[in-house]
């Protein structure tokens, strides 16, 4: 069996404990063997042998550790070190998987076109960022038809909708800022190493921010948004922002508070939920929405 076929077979193992919660090597192997029958490639199902050994790789690599209770005669995952991270890298590796049989099944897959999301630079971005070198790229910038050569300072990488950006010190003006990754080219890594500013942190600087545009404001504003029930139900099991709480929740309405800088992509959010949403405060935020829906309908009279 190839690494990959053995990779998700480890994939199937840890979502069928996860899931479950308890569960035993019959009832993981009869998971196995489905899943087997979906793929219509490999056989997934193992020996208690083979089981042993697969528990013992999914800890050393993974960092996931099952144990076996022997009173219950149950397999269970002990306490994860960082559950978000490795549900990213299943999720990852699932898709990986799907593209991989997309040809033998394609009459059955539609995939959305689109361009690169600048992920090929993540590796050489993230090594940059925690040994703090400099690096050195081509930018295109939307609004100009030229490159501009960029020699910065990475400091961290931020994802937002699909999307990569490093947020980075530029050299030429000293100023932080931020350069979508599908938009740099021919990116260098330096030799010239870096002392980071000690009196910048990142991840305080973005707490409150909504995307990836910078804070326009010394304070973030607290921000009351009302949701209809059926996009409340969205807004809940996918949350606007780490700050958000529930005010109330009824059969008619879900409110929430956040508590984020007032940027031009919180409005464009906002914009995108329609008459879904109502903002029940700030009074700036409800004039500033009012404004550009009055102009978008003076296009059309």
């Amino acid at each position: 069996m190839s690494n990959n076929a053995i990779t998700k077979r480890h994939s199937f193992i840890i979502k069928k404990i996860k899931k479950a919660k308890r569960v035993t090597f019959e009832e993981i192997n009869d998971y196995l063997q489905r899943e087997s029958e979906i793929d219509g490639y490999y056989d997934y199902t193992v020996s208690m042998r083979t089981f042993s050994r697969d528990l013992a790789d999914i800890g050393t690599i993974y960092g996931i550790y099952i144990k076996y209770d022997f009173s219950g005669k149950f397999y269970y995952i002990e306490e994860e070190d960082d559950p978000e991270t490795n549900d990213r890298m299943f999720e990852a590796f699932d898709m990986y998987h799907v593209l991989k049989v997309y040809e033998r099944h394609s009459p059955y897959f539609h995939l959305e076109k689109r361009s690169s999301q600048g992920a090929e630079h993540l590796l050489g971005l993230l090594y940059a960022v925690k040994n703090s070198r400099q690096i050195r790229f081509n930018y295109r910038k939307y609004y100009k038809e030229h490159h501009e050569s960029r020699t910065v300072e990475p400091l961290t990488l931020k994802e937002f909708k699909s999307r990569w950006y490093i947020f980075a010190k530029d050299l030429y003006d000293g100023k932080i800022k931020c350069y979508a990754l599908d938009r740099i080219s021919d990116m260098e890594i330096s030799d010239i190493e870096f002392v980071p500013d000690e009196h910048f942190d990142v991840n305080e600087e973005l707490k409150y921010c909504f995307g990836i545009i910078s804070p326009n404001a010394d304070k973030p504003s607290k921000v009351v948004l009302s949701f209809d029930s059926f996009q409340g139900k969205y807004a809940k099991s996918l949350p606007l922002h780490d700050t958000q709480e529930i005010i109330k929740d009824t059969d008619d309405e879900l409110q929430i508070s956040l508590t984020v800088y007032l940027t031009h992509d919180f409005l464009m959010e906002l914009l995108s939920y329609g008459n879904t949403v109502k903002i029940i405060e700030p009074k700036s935020l409800i004039e500033d929405l009012k404004n550009i829906y009055k102009s978008a309908l003076e296009q059309y009279d």
